[in-house]
């Protein structure tokens, strides 16, 4: 049996065909490219401004409309891509990214010319992200992404002290930034920079604290924080005084003795307080206890004169014949205050218990 025939070999035109494919291919892939950026990732301080490069090359086979736009890639995969700014048509489009209005521009006043890199002033933390350059020309077209990260510089750095500063105890020294990126770095050190931090001092570079044990007055004087990250630095300084221990028997000793005496001196006032309220509520239980309705007592001198009055009366009525049976009595006798005149009755006497001196013209009757 006779082996097969070999298949004839392709013709020449064919082959051709082929190359010329081949070959138009690889022009329409060359027709447009961008420059390859020398980095693709960008760190920049809160404030800084930034150059984000995109600079292309078009060739003759390029017909198509000229379009320059830039986007930032979501981290969410969810959400579209957001328009910053575009070049299209010979004109720019700058109005599509509120948070950048007024903060962004093409570097170029003509991308046409072969530069549509972005210009970001005034950079802040929301601005951080994955941004793209899309050139299009038909019926090329070129893209390339960029990474930029705006870090926040260190900023309030504040220095402070805790335990207690005396000899022997553990003192720790604190630092820490109210602003600034991760990851923050601290670092300690004495002012001036000749004196070493002591011997058995320990930092945490990542928390800013800085362990003191054992202190010693040698401990004592003004130490240094610096705060940083990859932006930027902050400082903040404190002074520390070791000092020996406080007295704490005789500062607990005239804690004691201040309480007692103040003590003291508020119980003599409960007391004078006390003391002049009852002597008021005296007084006052005495004034109450006076009857308003009751006269005053008579004087001696009027009660005599009534006395003498009402007898002088009665002797008008007797001659010298009917009085021999009065008796002398002395003067000094008459009734007192005390004497009570019966209700109703007149004032009697006798003759036998009661004297008194008259004189009638040139005769005293007794």
């Amino acid at each position: 049996m006779e082996p097969p025939l070999a298949p004839p070999p392709p013709s020449l035109t064919v082959l051709l065909l082929l190359a010329l494919a081949l070959l138009g291919s690889a022009g329409l892939t060359r027709s447009l490219s961008i420059t390859p950026a020398d980095q693709s990732m960008f760190e920049k301080a809160e404030g800084e401004k930034v150059t984000l490069p995109c600079t292309f090359v078009l060739s003759d086979e390029d017909e198509g409309p000229l379009d320059i736009e830039w986007v930032l890639i979501p981290t969410d995969n969810q959400k579209k891509e957001q328009i910053i700014i575009m070049y299209a048509v010979d004109r720019i489009y700058n109005h599509y990214y509120a948070a950048m209005t007024g903060r962004m521009q093409f570097t170029s006043a003509d991308p046409k010319s072969g530069d549509g890199s972005l210009d970001i002033l005034n950079l802040k933390s929301s601005d951080t992200g994955t941004y793209q350059c899309k050139v299009k020309k038909a019926p090329g077209v070129q893209s390339q992404k960029i990474q930029l990260t705006v870090l926040v510089k260190p900023a309030r750095t504040k220095c402070s002290i805790e335990g207690s500063q005396e000899i022997g105890k553990d003192v720790t020294l604190k630092c820490a930034s109210q602003e600034g990126s991760p990851l923050l770095s601290y670092d300690w050190r004495r002012v001036p920079d000749t004196q070493e931090l002591p011997a058995t001092s320990t930092l945490n570079r990542n928390t800013g604290e800085l362990l003191l044990k054992n202190a010693s007055q040698e401990y004592s004087g003004v130490y240094s924080c610096v705060a940083s990250n990859r932006v930027g630095v902050d400082e903040c300084s404190i002074e520390l005084n070791v000092t020996p221990p406080i007295n704490t028997a005789g500062i607990i000793a005239g804690a004691i003795v201040g309480t007692l005496l103040g003590l003291s001196l508020l119980a003599f006032l409960v007391f004078c307080c006390c003391k002049k309220h009852r002597e008021k509520k005296y007084e006052k239980e005495v004034h109450h206890d006076i009857r308003e309705d009751v006269p005053p007592p008579k004087s001696r001198s009027s009660t005599a004169r009534s006395y003498i009055g009402s007898n002088r009366s009665s002797l008008g009525s007797m001659s010298p014949s009917n009085m021999e049976g009065y008796t002398k009595t002395p003067y000094s006798q008459v009734p007192s205050e005390d004497f009570e005149r019966t209700s109703g009755q007149n004032q009697t006497f006798a003759s036998s218990k009661y004297g008194i001196a008259h004189k009638i013209g040139d005769i005293t009757v007794v």
